[in-house]
Parts: C-alpha cells; sequence; structure tokens
C-alpha cells in the first residue's frame, strides 16, 4: 500500500499506535438550543428604506426592556439587544449604529414607548427594539422594527421558551428581519462543528504522548462551544448532516481511522464503516441519504459512496495515487475531490458515478475543496503560497480563480455557510490554529475561537 504523504491537508494519516475505544456515548447538547417558534404573529410587510438609495439603511438596536427588576431578566435584556446587533450586522445588508452613540436616548418604558424624535437625530432609518419579562423558568419576548421617519411599525413578533440560552431568540428574530427586508435566508441560527484539543486530555492505550481531539459544535458566532465526543482519541473532520441533527466525523478510537455519526439530540452513535478497514473524511450528499468517504481498503486511498448506514459500498476512483477529501455539488450530480495524479496534489471534480473526471486548480499543490450551496455555483480550497496556505474560489461561470486571504498565517480548511455567502475556515495569524468566518469577498473576518488549537470547520444548514 502507497503510504499517505504527512503534508496532505485532509489528515490521512496513518497512525501507527493504538487508541483505545470509546468510553462514553457522545454527550447530547443542553437544553434550550432549539430555535423558539414565534406565537402570536403581527406585522406589516413594509420595507426600510435609507434617504441615500445607494447606501444601505441605518440600524440602531438598544438593550432590550426589562420588563422585570430581577438579574436574570436584567442581563437577558443586555443580550439580546447586542446579539440582535451583531447578528444583523453579520450579513451587512444594514449600516449598523454603533451602541455605543446610544447613551443621550432616553430609554424607552416599553415597545410602544419609543423617542422617535431621537432616534432620528442620530440618522437611524430602522429602529429593532424588544422586552424581555421572566414567566417563571421561560422568557416572554417582544420584538419590533419600525421605520423612525414614518414611526411605523414594519415587524412584530413574540417569542416565549426556556430562559437558559437568551441568545437563540434574538437570533430567530435575527433571521427573520432578514427574512422580511431582504428576502435573505440569514445563519444567526445555524452551527459550526470543528476537532479541538482544548481539553489538553492524552490519547489512552498508547506509548506515545500524544494529545486527543474531540468534536465540539457551537453557535454559529462561536458561543455555546459544547463538546460532543468524549472517548479521548483522535476524532477530527466533522461534518454536518443536512438536517442538521447528526455529525459524521473520522476517529482513530479503535486503533486505526474509521468514520462515527453523532445522533447529537439523540445521544446515540452510529458505526457505517467497520471490519478493519481504514476510513476518513465523511461528506453528506444533499440529501443526507450517502456519504462519499476516503478508504484504503483496496489498497490505495481512493473515494467510496455508501449509504448513510454503511450499506451499498461504491468505489468511485482507481488511481495508483492518492484521492481524498471528497465535496458534493449542491444537487448531488458531481463529487469534487483532491488527487495528486498529476504529481502534486490538486483539485479534480467528477460526476457521481465516478465519470468525467476533469481537473479545477491549476496553482501547485492545493486541497480541501468545498462546494458552495445555490446559488453560487462555486469551489472554495486552499493552495499553498509559501510558508502556508490560502484560500481561492473557483467561479464555474467564470471559469476564474480568486483569492481571499493573503499570507496572514496559514488558511486552511474552507467551509461555506448555508447562504454561500460566508467561509469558516482556519487560520494560525492569531497565533494558535483557530477558526474565523468572512465574507465569499474575503470581507468581515471575525475570529470564533480561542481556547487550544481548533480544526476542520464545518457549518450547518
Amino acid at each position: 500500500m502507497r503510504r499517505i504523504p504527512p503534508t496532505l491537508i485532509c489528515f490521512v494519516v496513518l497512525l501507527a499506535t493504538a487508541v483505545a475505544g470509546f468510553q462514553n456515548p457522545p454527550a447530547a447538547p443542553p437544553q434550550g438550543q432549539q430555535p423558539p417558534a414565534p406565537q402570536q404573529q403581527s406585522e406589516i410587510g413594509l420595507t426600510i428604506n435609507p434617504l441615500d438609495p445607494g447606501s444601505p439603511p441605518k440600524y440602531a438596536v438598544p438593550d432590550f426592556i426589562a420588563l422585570s427588576k430581577d438579574a436574570e431578566t436584567q442581563a437577558a435584556a443586555k443580550t439580546l439587544g447586542q446579539v440582535l446587533w451583531d447578528d444583523l450586522d453579520f450579513e451587512r445588508e444594514f449600516y449598523m449604529i454603533p451602541r455605543d452613540t446610544y447613551g443621550s436616548i432616553p430609554v424607552a418604558r416599553s415597545v410602544d414607548d419609543v423617542p422617535f424624535d431621537r432616534w432620528l437625530e442620530l440618522g437611524a432609518d430602522g429602529l429593532a427594539i424588544g422586552s424581555v419579562q421572566k414567566d417563571g423558568n421561560a422568557l416572554k419576548i417582544q420584538v419590533r422594527l419600525f421605520n423612525v421617519r414614518s414611526r411605523q411599525g414594519v415587524f412584530a413578533r413574540e417569542y416565549s421558551g426556556a430562559a437558559a440560552n437568551p441568545r437563540v431568540f434574538a437570533h430567530t428574530a435575527a433571521d427573520e428581519i432578514h427574512k422580511q427586508q431582504r428576502a435573505l435566508n440569514g445563519v444567526a441560527r445555524t452551527r459550526l462543528t470543528f476537532a479541538s484539543d482544548r481539553d489538553r486530555e492524552k490519547v489512552t492505550g498508547t506509548v506515545e504522548n500524544r494529545d486527543v481531539k474531540e468534536i465540539y459544535i457551537a453557535d454559529y458566532d462561536g458561543a455555546n462551544q459544547r463538546r460532543i465526543t468524549v472517548n479521548r482519541a483522535l476524532n477530527i473532520t466533522p461534518t454536518w448532516s443536512p438536517d442538521g441533527k447528526a455529525i459524521a466525523y473520522t476517529s482513530y478510537a479503535r486503533g486505526f481511522p474509521t468514520l462515527f455519526i453523532s445522533m447529537i439530540f439523540e445521544g446515540k452513535r452510529l458505526e457505517p464503516t467497520s471490519g478493519g478497514t481504514q476510513n476518513w473524511l465523511p461528506a453528506w450528499s444533499p440529501d443526507g441519504s450517502k456519504i462519499a468517504f476516503t478508504s484504503s481498503r483496496d489498497g490505495n486511498a481512493e473515494l467510496y459512496v455508501m449509504n448513510r448506514d454503511g450499506s451499498g459500498v461504491r468505489r468511485l476512483t482507481s488511481n495508483p495515487m492518492i484521492d481524498t477529501t471528497p465535496t458534493w455539488s449542491p444537487t448531488g450530480a458531481q463529487i469534487a475531490f483532491t488527487s495528486d495524479r498529476s504529481g502534486s496534489p490538486a483539485i479534480y471534480v467528477m460526476g457521481a458515478d465516478g465519470l468525467n473526471l476533469r481537473r479545477i486548480s491549476t496553482d501547485g499543490y492545493c486541497d480541501r475543496a468545498t462546494w458552495s450551496p445555490a446559488p453560487f455555483n462555486e469551489l472554495a480550497f486552499v493552495c499553498r503560497t509559501g510558508p502556508g496556505y490560502d484560500i481561492k474560489i473557483y467561479d464555474f461561470a467564470e471559469s476564474a480563480t480568486r483569492q481571499i486571504t493573503f499570507g496572514e498565517g496559514s488558511n486552511e480548511s474552507p467551509a461555506y455557510a448555508p447562504n454561500g455567502r460566508h467561509i469558516a475556515f482556519t487560520s494560525t495569524r492569531a497565533g494558535k490554529v483557530q477558526i474565523f468566518t468572512v465574507g465569499r469577498d474575503g470581507k468581515g473576518l471575525r475570529q470564533i475561537t480561542k481556547i487550544g488549537n481548533n480544526f476542520t470547520p464545518d457549518w450547518s444548514h
């Protein structure tokens, strides 16, 4: 069998040391993480436009109004205002008026008591304001969006749900405002998954002193980071199922790389590949029924596809060189992958049946492609640009490649947001390997993780 080079970013590394098996089932996420269902809905479908047609509307979002004086409600009111501001700012559809400029404006006593003249003086076109009230162990939240010039309400929602995570109410409101005002599917309620060595635990059952990597999930903005695997092994390359209910990943918990699926809300784990063969890098088909992956079961590292339960395994590539890191097109008709069949690793595309192969990248050492969602038709991937890597995007319509990172650290493992407007990736620009998000235009950089080293992010649908 041909040894897989350690330089391949995709972690196709054949470990020689044994790793202990799972000791505990995957941990289910805390309660209160699901988006709340809106209750009474009252809405006038009007769009807020700026005075200057060439500029985005200017929005303000103050702290929510706490309708009771207990500390939990007061804290929730501040959190809701800040998170809603951040969520609306993320998509860059509005000019968000900085919150530190609101100090001179009187605090409203209710969502119906708004000093519109003062917000107009600040230059606001739209004002998103809300209230929060404690009801036992639950919160009742009102959110309103006003056209400041006309003083007319254009959006109204009421939510109720568990008080454990008030951020989810702000995320829900942000996505609904983006949908109503800009016909945009926001990503505030989406999540990231990634591998991390932050726990500083050591792999059990080996002679070598090696840190473990466990699978984590987090909100899209990095909040609520929580651990999914607890097996003290090397767990890498997690990827969300299209329905957001499961994560497939590579684990060395059996002493060799194989694939697992964690049903994160059920506390269950499936093992679709077994029998001692080495399997890596799962990639879900768009409908969630199949998984493409890399395997050495026939000698070389080749691409295969199987049903999500492990049945129906079918080989896609047959080449003496390495084929790895598959990613599906949004229609499921094509698969992009990395191969060094031409010498240096490069990005190729083929039909989901393994036919009609063609090369995409021409820039030397490239790896880790990820296909954008519709309506964009792009591949993001990484190429070596010096001592490290940078992210490039291939546009199928234009047959052209553009670069969106430029040598600030090594930038790797891109993953598209479900609306295609953003990319999560890892970078060493902050020292350790951390996860960042950036717009597909290379603007709007945000750091998501700060603890330990974090790897191979994937964005939920």
